[in-house]
């Protein structure tokens, strides 16, 4: 039975917004909503890694291992740290498309591509996993992994409602946004600094 605590929190946990839920909300403003759902279905698949990684055990390989762990922490801050130069230098020439425009199953691939590495690159979502899941597994659980794969399931089906909640609102939102590309500047440039200030985060934190 799934405790209508480990919903509650999931909820809060993915509500928080973090580099997907960013990278999303940017992709709604900036593209077509077809597009921001491919972010939000990116970002859902690039944690499965990190719930496998943590449901067969090797994120005690990364918790003992600080050299695997810091390249891998500094990887995703680089790539993050790329992610926000690119977003910062194009703020201002991206134009929001108008909501009849087709997402191309080609861009939709890099969407959905771009946004599996933004959480595979994140070596904290497997500790994490790691340390929330089993707060939710019954002890007298006749198969715990199932019960952990099925925990991971739910969890997975929340991040994808918000984060496609995410992109298609601030989609919405771009039709306020159509005609000020000062306001499109700035909203570029905002999230370019909070990417990087995420990876800042990431390459300075110890845990």
């Amino acid at each position: 039975m799934i405790k209508p605590e480990f919903l509650l929190t999931s909820l809060v946990v993915v509500l928080v917004p973090g580099t997907g839920a960013v990278y999303t909300i940017t992709t709604g403003l900036t593209l077509e909503w077809r597009a921001s759902l491919a972010a939000a279905i990116g970002c859902t698949l690039g944690i499965v890694p990190h719930i496998l990684a943590s449901i067969l055990g090797l994120s005690a390989l990364i918790n003992m291992s600080a050299q695997i762990f810091s390249v891998l922490k500094l990887a995703g801050a680089a790539y993050l740290l790329y992610l926000a130069w690119n977003m910062w230098r194009d703020s201002g020439t991206l134009e929001i498309k108008k909501k009849s425009a087709e997402t191309s199953p080609a861009s939709s691939a890099q969407i959905i591509i771009k946004a599996i590495a933004i959480n595979l690159l994140n070596p904290k979502l497997t500790i994490f996993f790691f340390a929330f899941l089993p707060l939710f597994v019954s002890k007298g659980s006749s198969s715990p992994t199932m019960q952990m794969i099925v925990l991971s399931a739910i969890f997975m089906g929340i991040t994808l409602i918000v984060f496609s909640f995410y992109g298609i609102l601030s989609n919405r939102m771009s039709a306020y946004l159509m005609n000020s590309s000062q306001a499109i500047k700035r909203l570029q440039q905002a999230f370019a600094v909070i990417l990087a200030g995420f990876a800042v985060e990431l390459a300075l934190s110890k845990k």
